[in-house]
C-alpha cells in the first residue's frame, strides 16, 4: 500500500512537472522578445527616407519594442529580425535594410519607392546572409537602379523578384544573378532589359537550380540564342512575353521536360510551330499568340495530354484542324484561336470532345455558316466569342440553351437569325451587334455591365426588367427597329457611361434624373420630344452628345455649364466600346473606339427655339458643333473666335444674323486645319 501510495505520488509530481514546463514552455512561445538594439538601429535608419502618408509605420516608435512594430517579424528566442514586409509607403528605399544579419524574408513589393539608395549596401556586410526571399517588385515602373552587383553577397537567395525597376544601364544583368547559386526564381519582369546575349559556358554556370524564370515584358533588341534554354533543365515556368524576341522558337526548348508553364505571346517569333512540341508532356499553360507564326498546327500537339490552357491566336497559321487536333486534350479548359482565319475547320458533326471549356474564343476565324456543334456540349463555358466568324445558321433550341448559361457572351459581326424575346440570358456582357436577329429584347440579369445590341432589327419597347440593371455602364441599341418611351429607365441605370439608343422609333421626354457618370449619349433620329434639360450640360464626364433629327423644342438652356470634358484638355487618351456613330462634315463615321480629345455637340434637326447661349461658345474644347436646321434667332457672338479646335461648325438653316463674314475669317484664322468646314 505504501509502495503504492508512493508511486501515485511520484506519478502525480511527474504530471505536474510536465504541466508546469508546458506552461513555462507556452508563455516563452508567446512572450515577446526584446528587439535587438542594432537591429532597430537598422529599422531606424531604412524609415529616415521613408514617406509614410497613411501612416503604416505609426508603431515604430523608440519607446516600443521594434519585434512589435509594423510588418517587422522576430526570432521569439533570440529577439533578432527575421522577416519584414510592409506596403503602401512612398520616398526612398533604402537598401542598407539588409545590413541585417538575421533577415531570412525582405517584402517591400507594392510600395511607391522613387528612389533606391545601394550606395554602401554592399560595403557593409559583415556576416553571411540569411536572406532567402527578396521581393521589390515596383508596380508603377518609376524606379531606377543602374547596377545588380549589390546581389552578390546573397548567397542563399531563392527568390528574387526585381519587376518593374528599370535596370536598362544593368547590361550584364545575366552576371550578376549568376552568383545566386541556390536561386530558385527571377522575376525580372518589365525592367527595360535590352540584352539576351551570353556565353553559356560562363554566365548561366550557377543556375541549374532555377525553376521559375520571368522576364517578360522587356526589350530584347537579338534574336533569341538557341543556347538561351539549356540554362536548366529543371525549369517549369517560363515567361518572356512581350519582350520584342526575334527568331525562330529555339529547338532547345524541347529539352525543358519539366515545363508547366510557357508564354512567348505577343513578340516577333517566325516560322512554324516545331513538330517536337508534343515531347513537353508536362506542358499545361502554352501561350504563344500575338507573333508571325505561320504553317499548320502539328499533330503531335495533340499529345499535351496535360494542357488546361492553349492560346495561339493572331498569327498566320494555315491549313486544316479537326477533332484529332484536341482528341487527347481532355484537360483543356481555355482555347484562344483568334484571328486564324486561314485555318480550315473539319469537325464531325457529331464529334463530342474530352474537355468541358471555361473560355473559348475563335473571334475572326472561319468554322463555316453552320453554328459549331460541338460547342452546344460544352455545360462550363463562362466566355465564348465567336465574332466576325461568318455564322449564320444555328439550332435554335440548342443555341438558345447554350446562350442562356453563358456569362460573358460576344457573337457580333454575323448574319444570326431568331427570336431570342423569350430568352433570359445570364449574360454580364453582352455583344450580338451587327447580326439579325428578330422581335423583342432578351431579358438580361440585374448585374449586366454591357450590352450591344445593335444593327438588328430587335422591335418592340425595353423590357420592364431591365430598370433594375443598377450596374450598367454601357448600352448600344443603335440602328433597331425599337419603339415606346426608353427613357423611363434611365433614372435607373445610376453607372451607365455610355448610351447609344441612335436610329430607332423611340418616344417620350428626356428625364431629369440621369447618371453622373455618362460620357456618350446618343439619342440621334428617334422621336423624343420636349426640352433638353439643364442636367445634361452639369455632367462633367461628357463629351459626345448627340440629340440629332428629333422633335425636341424649346430653347437650349442659358445657364452655367459644368461640361468639364468639353472644356479642359482630356487627360485620358480613349476609351474602348463596340460601337459609335459619328456624325462630322457632313459625313457619318462608324468607330470601334472613341478618342475623348473627338468632343461633340449635334443638336441639329430638331425644332429648338430662342437665342444661342454664349456658354456654348465657351466650350472650347469642342471639334464639332451642329445647331443646323432649327429655329435658333440672334447673333453668333465674337467669342466664337476662342474655339480654336473646331473642325466643323454648322449654323445653317436657322434665323441667325449678324457679321458672318467677320466671325468666318476669325474661325479661319484660329483653325487652318483645311479639313475644317463652317455653314451659317
Amino acid at each position: 500500500m505504501t509502495i503504492l501510495t508512493s508511486q501515485m505520488s511520484l506519478l502525480l509530481l511527474l504530471l505536474l512537472s510536465v504541466t508546469t514546463f508546458h506552461k513555462i514552455m507556452s508563455s516563452n512561445e508567446h512572450r515577446l522578445v526584446q528587439c535587438n538594439e542594432k537591429d532597430q538601429e537598422a529599422l531606424l535608419n531604412f524609415k529616415k527616407g521613408i514617406n509614410d502618408s497613411i501612416g503604416q509605420l505609426s508603431t515604430w516608435l523608440t519607446e516600443k519594442d521594434c519585434c512589435a512594430w509594423e510588418g517587422v517579424h522576430c526570432d521569439n528566442i533570440t529577439g533578432r529580425v527575421t522577416e519584414l514586409h510592409i506596403s503602401q509607403l512612398q520616398g526612398e528605399m533604402n537598401l542598407s535594410i539588409l545590413e541585417l544579419e538575421f533577415l531570412t524574408y525582405l517584402d517591400l513589393s507594392e510600395n511607391e519607392f522613387d528612389v533606391i539608395n545601394i550606395s554602401a549596401t554592399q560595403h557593409n556586410f559583415t556576416h553571411t546572409s540569411n536572406l532567402f526571399y527578396l521581393d521589390l517588385f515596383s508596380p508603377f515602373g518609376t524606379l531606377q537602379m543602374e547596377n545588380l552587383d549589390w546581389l552578390s553577397p546573397l548567397s542563399s537567395l531563392k527568390y528574387l523578384n526585381l519587376s518593374g525597376i528599370d535596370l536598362h544601364k544593368e547590361t550584364n544583368w545575366f552576371r550578376a544573378v549568376n552568383t545566386l547559386s541556390s536561386l530558385l526564381e527571377l522575376h525580372l519582369s518589365h525592367c527595360n532589359l535590352n540584352n539576351l546575349m551570353f556565353n553559356p559556358s560562363i554566365e548561366y554556370l550557377n543556375l541549374s537550380s532555377l525553376v521559375t524564370l520571368d522576364l517578360s515584358e522587356n526589350n530584347f533588341t537579338s534574336q533569341s540564342p538557341n543556347s538561351f534554354f539549356n540554362l536548366t533543365k529543371d525549369l517549369t515556368y517560363l515567361d518572356l512575353h512581350w519582350s520584342n524576341i526575334h527568331g525562330e522558337i529555339p529547338s532547345s526548348l524541347l529539352n525543358l521536360k519539366k515545363l508547366r508553364f510557357l508564354d512567348l505571346s505577343s513578340n516577333q517569333l517566325q516560322g512554324s510551330i516545331p513538330d517536337g512540341i508534343g515531347q513537353l508532356p508536362n506542358i499545361q499553360h502554352l501561350d504563344l499568340s500575338v507573333n508571325q507564326l505561320k504553317g499548320s498546327i502539328p499533330s503531335t500537339a495533340g499529345n499535351l495530354s496535360s494542357l488546361h490552357y492553349l492560346d495561339i491566336g493572331l498569327n498566320n497559321f494555315s491549313g486544316e484542324i479537326s477533332e484529332k487536333t484536341f482528341s487527347k486534350l481532355s484537360n483543356l479548359n481555355y482555347i484562344d484561336l483568334t484571328g486564324s482565319n486561314f485555318i480550315v475547320f473539319q469537325f464531325d458533326l457529331d464529334w463530342v470532345p474530352p474537355f468541358q471549356l471555361h473560355d473559348l474564343k475563335l473571334r475572326n476565324t472561319n468554322p463555316g455558316p453552320n453554328f459549331p456543334s460541338w460547342i452546344y456540349t460544352q455545360k462550363s463555358l463562362q466566355l465564348l466569342d465567336l465574332s466576325s466568324s461568318g455564322i449564320s445558321l444555328v439550332v435554335t433550341k440548342k443555341f438558345s440553351i447554350l446562350i442562356e448559361r453563358i456569362p460573358l457572351l460576344f457573337l457580333s459581326n454575323n448574319s444570326m437569325t431568331g427570336d431570342i424575346s423569350n430568352l433570359t440570358l445570364k449574360c454580364e456582357t453582352l455583344y450580338l451587334d451587327h447580326n439579325n436577329f428578330t422581335g423583342g429584347l432578351p431579358n438580361i440579369p440585374p448585374n449586366a455591365i454591357q450590352v450591344d445590341l445593335s444593327y438588328n432589327s430587335f422591335s418592340g419597347s425595353i423590357p420592364h426588367s431591365w430598370k433594375d440593371l443598377k450596374d450598367l455602364y454601357h448600352i448600344n441599341l443603335w440602328s433597331n427597329k425599337l419603339s415606346g418611351e426608353a427613357l423611363v429607365h434611365l433614372s435607373y441605370w445610376t453607372k451607365l457611361q455610355i448610351l447609344n439608343l441612335g436610329e430607332n422609333e423611340f418616344s417620350g421626354t428626356i428625364p431629369i434624373n440621369m447618371s453622373p457618370y455618362l460620357e456618350v449619349i446618343i439619342l440621334r433620329a428617334n422621336q423624343f420630344e420636349g426640352n433638353i434639360p439643364q442636367q445634361i450640360f452639369n455632367l462633367s464626364n461628357l463629351f459626345h452628345l448627340d440629340l440629332a433629327n428629333n422633335k425636341l423644342s424649346g430653347s437650349i438652356q442659358n445657364s452655367v455649364y459644368n461640361l468639364t470634358q468639353m472644356v479642359d484638355h482630356s487627360i485620358t487618351d480613349f476609351i474602348t466600346f463596340s460601337s459609335v456613330e459619328l456624325f462630322t462634315k457632313g459625313q457619318e463615321y462608324y468607330m470601334s473606339i472613341i478618342h475623348k480629345c473627338r468632343k461633340t455637340i449635334d443638336l441639329s434637326a430638331n425644332n429648338l427655339s430662342g437665342e444661342v447661349p454664349l456658354e456654348l461658345f465657351q466650350l472650347v474644347q469642342l471639334q464639332t458643333l451642329n445647331l443646323s436646321h432649327n429655329s435658333l434667332i440672334g447673333t453668333i457672338p465674337n467669342t466664337i473666335g476662342g474655339m480654336k479646335y473646331l473642325e466643323s461648325l454648322d449654323l445653317s438653316n436657322n434665323k441667325l444674323f449678324g457679321l458672318f463674314k467677320f466671325i468666318l475669317q476669325q474661325f479661319s484664322w484660329k483653325n487652318p486645319n483645311r479639313n475644317s468646314t463652317s455653314k451659317f
